[in-house]
């Protein structure tokens, strides 16, 4: 696929470390027959904005499959891999090592399997056209924050709903968004400077609900599975 012409330069760094605790081995894991990482890959090098693609983890295995995928595989040194490790520190590190050149950062975690180029695509025209320092990808929340709160040790309702949230129906609320983690764009320099994803001049690119699985556990890796397999026509 012929890549477009831009005045900006992008670097996609997929960070994938070998340890989950929640779900192991989750970015090596199949995913309808296919390394949970290479689907971030696929969609990464399919991109008609992506101009380099950098893997950075501290896993051999996970090293090995970027290699074999024809993509860049970082080692990330062991003082950035800890549980406590930022993904801002593997960023910078992806920037000293592979960012010669290069104006933007575009950060596509492997457990956003169902985010596809034309996401990632849609999201840089979108950053490129409100001139922001990033955009960061954001999805509807299932259910309004309006519902929730805390509750007492006695775990009364009283003043669990305000006042002017009861009876309302849940499409006359206000609509809520969340992060979905599926794609951060970043000026690198803002990036290094600041140490930061999101700014004050930042904007939110709207993703649907369906392309937002976040795989954190086996019920998301499971739904994931089902919305691959999912065919609206049968």
């Amino acid at each position: 696929m012929l890549k477009r012409t831009r005045n900006s330069k992008y670097l996609a760094v997929i960070p994938a470390r070998g340890g989950s605790k929640r779900l192991p081995g989750k970015n090596l894991k199949l995913l309808a027959g296919i390394p949970l990482l290479s689907w971030t890959i696929n969609a990464a090098r399919n991109s008609q904005c992506i101009d380099k693609i950098v893997v950075s983890s501290d896993d051999d295995c996970i090293l090995t499959l970027a290699e074999k995928e024809g993509v860049v595989a970082l080692r990330r040194p062991a003082s950035i891999s800890a549980d406590t490790s930022s993904t801002v520190d593997a960023l910078i590190h992806a920037v000293a090592e592979e960012g010669e050149g290069f104006d933007h950062i575009v950060l596509l975690q492997p457990t956003s399997p169902l985010r596809n180029e034309s996401h990632i695509d849609a999201a840089i025209d979108y950053s490129e056209l409100k001139k922001s320092p990033s955009v960061v990808s954001v999805c509807e929340v299932d259910h309004s924050p309006l519902w929730e709160n805390t509750l007492p040790n006695d775990n009364s309702l009283k003043g669990f709903i305000r006042s002017d949230v009861v009876g309302k129906r849940s499409q006359d609320l206000d609509i809520y968004y969340r992060l979905n983690g599926a794609i951060y764009i970043v000026s690198i320099d803002r990036l290094i400077a600041e140490n930061c994803l999101i700014f004050d001049e930042s904007f939110a690119f709207i993703m649907d609900k369906e392309s937002s699985v976040d795989i954190d556990t086996i019920y998301d890796f499971l739904y994931a599975e089902a919305m691959l397999s999912y065919d609206e026509n049968k």
